[in-house]
């Protein structure tokens, strides 16, 4: 695990210097982690979901390194700019999917059981996006828990280990920042 932390910060190293031949190999090295996070976090979306965790996570590298020369610190920050990059994405999809010319609004109904789907989990996730800038700006290290844990789907060990502070400090920011967009939510 240590041996696999140090290749990645040599790695970002060389990402950062514009080495082509890192960023396919760091992209190897954390294909399989980013792809759990985004397996994670589309199963919490609602049924009828057509983003698949593979693209979720090709379209987040390709906004991580796609840049020129992208600059990460270390691998906190660079799972930290992933879950950044997977946010913009998730929200994206959800402000296209409520636009009037794909269908916003309305849900679609299976006709052989005249089911309606609910279109609020667009609406939870665009309302958390809108105010977690907000909360970014007061308590940042509560929004990048918020960041790893809603938009990534990461589990509190996870987030711990990346930002590199303890478990019960995640589980005392976690649920201070869901008390906190609630009661920010609730007042829009």
């Amino acid at each position: 695990m240590s041996e696999q932390l140090s290749n990645a910060t040599v790695l970002l190293t060389a990402v950062e210097r514009g080495d082509p031949k890192a960023a396919a190999e760091l992209l190897e090295l954390v294909y399989q982690e980013l792809r759990q996070l985004a397996t994670r976090k589309l199963a919490q979306e609602p049924p009828g979901q057509t983003l698949q965790p593979t693209a979720l996570v090709h379209e987040a590298w390709l906004r991580l390194v796609g840049l020129e020369n992208p600059s990460f610190e270390n691998r906190a920050h660079f799972f930290s700019a992933a879950a950044e990059a997977m946010r913009r994405i998730l929200i994206d999809r959800a402000r296209r999917r409520r636009a009037r010319r794909h269908g916003g609004g309305y849900g679609r109904v299976d006709i052989d059981e005249c089911d309606v789907a609910a279109p609020q989990a667009d609406d939870e996730l665009l309302a958390v996006h809108e105010t977690l800038d907000k909360l970014a700006r007061k308590h940042p290290v509560q929004a990048e828990v918020v960041k790893l844990r809603y938009f990534c789907g990461c589990k509190n060990e996870e987030v711990a280990q990346i930002l590199d502070i303890s478990l019960s400090t995640v589980k005392t920011h976690w649920a201070f920042a869901r008390a906190w967009l609630l009661q920010e939510i609730k007042g829009l």
